[in-house]
């Protein structure tokens, strides 16, 4: 329907943690009808070989600790001046929309300016990660529910949340936080979390690429304090993350590159015309 005076519309999508084939049907019928995508970092380049001839590519990623990374300042200014042409705008996500991703600043942006949107799950990281590493993320005997959390900031962590998270029988499920996972380790020992919980790191899930590093919590970080764990890696501590040993079953190459490109320092855009 018409919005002050133009057609547009922006669709907000997951495409899943990394394996092409994990996108979602309906998004992948936005991906071949949208005059415009803005793409994230996390997402398989393979995917954009669906779109529609003349369809506009725009790469706006995030890394840590990259000054090339686009502020969500400029994205939403993108979403909304590319809507403002009367196009259909797919924002492509990797993962989910809903799981650790600045969506509602997107929103907000989308609301302000009186564009119609829509929103599209995706696999999250936490599902895919485990379902290709073998881990039932709840198992009857072993974990009853699951908490999605982060750990990027350990000093806005109190030690009353902490000593929480290590008695409870959750699965804990950590997004971005591989680089300070040492410390929560160090913090939920000293807080009598059990000698039978796990910690599985599952690296690059879901792509050709994809590593598993685990062992029981008193010996993750004896064991690989020399890794350096490439982006993303997604964390499961907790009981069911000892599975991984007897069920995993995707069998990856043996790389140990990234499979995920870092931020160019250029804002390039690609046009598909064949």
């Amino acid at each position: 329907m018409p919005i002050r005076g133009f057609h547009s519309k922006v669709v907000l999508a997951g495409a899943g943690p990394g394996d092409p084939e994990l996108i979602t049907v309906k998004t992948l019928k936005y991906l071949q009808t949208a005059d415009v995508i803005v793409v994230d970092r996390l997402v398989n380049h393979s995917l954009l070989n669906n779109t529609k001839r003349g369809a506009k590519i725009l790469f706006v990623g995030k890394e840590g600790g990259n000054a090339n990374s686009f502020s969500q300042e400029t994205i939403n200014d993108l979403l909304v001046s590319e809507a403002k042409l009367a196009k259909l705008v797919l924002r492509l996500k990797g993962g989910d929309v809903s799981f650790f991703s600045n969506t509602v600043a997107e929103l907000e942006t989308l609301v302000a300016n009186n564009i119609a949107f829509e929103i599209i799950p995706g696999v999250t990281a936490a599902s895919g990660a485990a379902a290709y590493a073998g881990i039932p993320l709840t198992a009857r005997g072993f974990s009853n529910s699951i908490r999605f959390l982060a750990y990027t900031h350990p000093e806005q962590i109190e030690d009353g949340q902490i000593r929480e998270l290590a008695l409870t029988d959750d699965t804990l499920v950590f997004y971005m936080s591989s680089r300070t996972l040492p410390f929560l380790i160090d913090r939920l020992l000293e807080n009598q979390i059990s000698a039978e919980k796990w910690v599985a790191v599952v690296e690059q899930a879901t792509t050709p690429y994809q590593k598993v590093f685990a062992s029981s919590i008193e010996d993750f970080v004896p064991e690989f304090s020399e890794r350096r764990f490439k982006s993303p890696s997604l964390v499961i501590i907790g009981k069911v993350a000892k599975f991984c040993k007897k069920f995993q079953w995707h069998d990856p190459r043996d790389n140990d590159e990234n499979f995920f490109p870092s931020v160019d320092a250029s804002f390039f855009t690609t046009a598909k015309v064949a």
